[in-house]
């Protein structure tokens, strides 16, 4: 295994407080029926199974009384991670993108197969989709973001945010928890238009990965990932530029978590390496405390 160490390594490393898993509780629901673990007694009716019945609660209070218990529902992660070449842009001077994206559906993943949970994964760019079947355990988990990460380069086309949840939509029947890293840039209207129908059957969660700010580098020079220009040097030290350009930047975050938010997505924003295990732990936490 060659990516899941370096997610541990990462919680390990920036933080000390346990990540909660994506099903904290195991998502337990009071069914009618032979579960796992006793939950309460109600009044027998006909139909149900004489197994179930509780004799020495019947005794005490003069009618027939059955166990109910609690079924433990399983459910499926889904994976949805923008591979287009704008992921292998670096997230700071340090941190790729596409690293980050790994480091973060890594943590979740890790925490679903916690609770015995399938994982499948979407990936694609401009091109064909490509969706990973569901499957369990940490070498399925390794191999799916092995493959997403060989997936995302310098060389794949621009990014398709909406024709890789157009293609989920089409071809994702099941109910799943469905967990979108992206490009913050890939999040337009016709985009959340489809985050919205997706939202109808699926619980969206989605953390979008912030742009390098070009006018806060210092060590190198800075490319553009689709033309492969590098931009100008005064560019670094405009300091009218780098207000301006933070002040849009700030607007553009803003419309984009109003539009999340009105859309009923929990999301999170990325902005370099180490603050991803805290994002991922307040997504969680948010998610958790969602009324469903």
């Amino acid at each position: 295994m060659e990516h899941l160490p370096r997610v541990r390594a990462r919680v390990a490393l920036h933080t000390r407080r346990p990540v909660r898993g994506l099903l904290d509780g195991e998502h337990v629901a009071s069914q009618v029926g032979r579960g796992m673990d006793f939950n309460d007694l109600r009044d027998y009716v006909r139909g149900d199974d004489t197994k179930d019945i509780d004799w020495k609660a019947s005794a005490r209070t003069g009618g027939l009384l059955v166990k109910r218990y609690e079924a433990v529902r399983r459910h499926t992660l889904l994976l949805v991670l923008a591979s287009g070449r704008s992921m292998a842009a670096h997230l700071t001077p340090d941190a790729v993108k596409r690293d980050v994206a790994v480091v973060v559906a890594g943590l979740v993943g890790l925490g679903a197969i916690s609770h015995g949970d399938r994982i499948m994964m979407a990936v694609g760019d401009g091109g064909d989709p490509q969706v990973v079947e569901p499957g369990s355990g940490e070498l399925h988990l390794e191999r799916c973001l092995g493959t997403y990460h060989d997936a995302t380069s310098l060389d794949s086309r621009a990014g398709d945010l909406e024709a890789l949840l157009l293609h989920v939509a089409r071809v994702v029947r099941r109910r799943t928890i469905m967990l979108v890293v992206c490009d913050e840039d890939e999040l337009d209207e016709p985009t959340a238009t489809v985050l919205r129908r997706l939202s109808v059957q699926h619980e969206v969660l989605l953390i979008a990965l912030s742009d390098l700010d070009p006018t806060r580098v210092t060590r190198s020079r800075v490319h553009d990932v689709d033309t492969g220009r590098a931009l100008p040097d005064w560019v670094r030290h405009d300091r009218v530029l780098a207000r301006d350009y933070a002040a849009a930047r700030t607007q553009a975050q803003q419309e984009m978590g109003t539009r999340l938010d009105s859309l009923g997505i929990v999301h999170e924003r990325v902005h370099d390496e180490p603050g991803a295990v805290a994002a991922v732990h307040r997504l969680l936490e948010r998610q958790r405390r969602a009324p469903r």
